[in-house]
């Protein structure tokens, strides 16, 4: 596997396999408790990863050449 089909595992991971760990109500982060402060720093860094992904895919760069 390419880097680029790697990153797509990275969200799962951060999201899903960081839980237990960060699950816990205090340090409030941004008025939110830590477990949710997490979670929607995941969705918002998934779109970045996920247009990442975009950009290095082999056949977007085809379609912007031609």
């Amino acid at each position: 596997m390419k880097a680029k089909d790697w990153l797509g595992f990275v969200p799962f991971v951060g999201m899903l396999g960081g839980i237990p760990f960060v699950n816990r109500v205090e340090p409030y982060v941004l008025g939110m408790p830590f477990v949710l402060f997490w979670i929607v720093m995941w969705v918002v860094l998934t779109s970045g990863i996920m247009a990442l992904v975009n950009k290095l895919d082999p056949v977007n760069r085809e379609e912007e050449e031609g």
